[in-house]
């Protein structure tokens, strides 16, 4: 097969064909890299590709697996790492140019990845300490939607996004603080499943912007995200927050039917003053006729969200600044995140934690909609993927502003901590993606995977991206 076939395979299955003997390590790898060299000019999807780490990591699974050690989950496949994860020996940029020595260690997430087999093939892309949902930076210029250059991949986790849509990666870490991995899923027409706040390890740090963040994976399919999520879930000594432990292997509950559910359903934002686009509710009601036809009791509901400004504002502050101390050159700091940090300083470390407290409260109001219903059915974007450049210009008032329509349907679940998806939902009339959401109750990553599964195998999504000879 060529490199595009077996690129576009995702995780899962280029796993079983390294486990297999059916095709090398160092040759998946070398597939990864030439296409990486082919396209990514044109994409922007890696700050950094580590070519000869790679190819080395690669000849070691290979060595494993002949010496006969190699039955692990991720074995041989490439993966690309977002650039807020410490990789040893490179630089942590978080999209920016103020960071300039690397990492002595590792993060917990890419140690667990290297321990599963994969092969780490380069760092992504990200705005500056993630703080947008467009992927562009001062410092390392635009992220490009495989699906048509001139438009946003959606951030902050867009490098990583771009990398899986374009077949540069079999899957990507990201990380998602009020939407950034469901965000970029949604524009380039992946899966991502943001986790239960405290799933995967933070370390190590001790936290991810506080009690928003969590680090996930961008995946071709639902499969691929529960066989990543089997290697990364687990705390580690040093995290604040904790998820209960799974009741079953994530794989397992990918593959296992859920009956009939309760599923509510609503066009509304969490924010007020948004309108979703027309062609984002009309995927919406496609997606409930799906789900009904699968048998699911499917009812539009009023999720009477709270408003969670108080608590995301202090806490996205606060986990910039704690980002931001660790800058080598804070004179190089980009003029938007400066004005963050000013901002900041109004926002003391005890309004932080306060802030933390009332997420904690609003999280039972929020959930009080799964009194009725065991899922929550929402889009994932209220706009189209906007023309790169969405932040030229712009400060912080109006990065802001812009990004509102982004963040519209995700954000309340990073204050909540709720596990939730974005899966791709057909494409609009501009051939770009549509996506929708779904929202489980808390801890609950497993009939979320079963659903999302369901709707994947009725509905399947498109793995090529016609065009640019991709």
């Amino acid at each position: 097969m060529d490199d595009g076939e077996l690129l576009f395979l995702g995780a899962a299955r280029q796993a079983d064909l390294v486990r297999s003997g059916k095709v090398t390590a160092r040759a998946l790898t070398e597939a990864a890299l030439r296409r990486t060299e082919r396209l990514d000019p044109r994409l922007g999807a890696f700050r950094a590709v580590l070519a000869g780490p790679a190819l080395a990591e690669a000849d070691a699974r290979d060595a494993a697996r002949a010496a006969g050690e190699g039955d692990l989950p991720l074995l041989g496949v490439p993966v690309a790492v977002k650039d807020e994860l410490d990789v040893a020996g490179e630089v942590t940029t978080f999209g920016g140019a103020a960071h300039r020595v690397p990492a002595a260690r590792d993060s917990e997430a890419v140690r667990r990845l290297r321990a599963a087999g994969a092969v780490i093939i380069g760092k992504t892309a990200m705005p500056e300490y993630g703080q947008w949902p467009f992927t562009e930076s001062a410092a390392h210029g635009y992220a490009r939607n495989p699906w048509d250059t001139a438009r946003t991949t959606g951030g902050s986790s867009g490098g990583s996004a771009a990398a899986v849509a374009a077949g540069l990666a079999g899957a990507a870490l990201g990380g998602d603080g009020g939407g950034s991995l469901r965000i970029p899923a949604a524009c380039c027409g992946l899966f991502a499943l943001k986790p239960q706040r405290g799933r995967v390890s933070t370390a190590p740090h001790p936290h991810l912007w506080y009690a928003l963040g969590t680090i996930g994976p961008l995946t071709r399919s639902v499969l691929d995200s529960a066989l990543l999520y089997d290697v990364l879930d687990g705390p580690a000594p040093g995290d604040r927050w904790a998820a209960r432990p799974a009741p079953t292997s994530f794989v397992r509950a990918a593959s296992t039917e859920p009956g009939r559910l309760r599923i509510g359903w609503s066009a509304t934002p969490a924010v007020p003053g948004v309108r979703p686009h027309p062609e984002h509710v009309a995927a919406l009601r496609r997606t409930v006729t799906a789900l009904r036809e699968l048998g699911h009791d499917v009812r539009e509901v009023d999720p009477r969200y709270p408003d969670t400004t108080a608590a995301f504002l202090p806490q996205f502050c606060g986990g910039v600044r704690a980002e931001a101390r660790t800058a080598d050159r804070p004179e190089l700091l980009e003029r938007r995140t400066r004005q963050t940090l000013r901002l900041a300083r109004l926002v003391p470390e005890a309004a932080v934690e306060r802030a933390v407290r009332a997420g904690e409260r609003m999280a039972v109001r929020a959930n009080r909609v799964f009194d009725r219903a065991d899922l929550l059915l929402t889009p994932t974007l209220a706009r189209r993927p906007r023309r790169v450049g969405a932040l030229d210009g712009a400060g912080l008032a109006g990065a802001m502003l812009r990004s509102l329509p982004m963040i519209a349907y995700t954000a309340l679940w990073n204050v909540t901590g709720n596990p939730a998806a974005s899966l791709p939902a057909g494409f609009g009339t501009d051939g770009l993606p549509l996506a929708v959401q779904l929202v489980g109750r808390q801890h609950d990553e497993a009939t979320l995977l079963q659903v999302c599964a369901q709707l994947e195998a009725a509905r399947p999504w498109a793995h090529r991206i016609p065009g640019l000879a991709l």
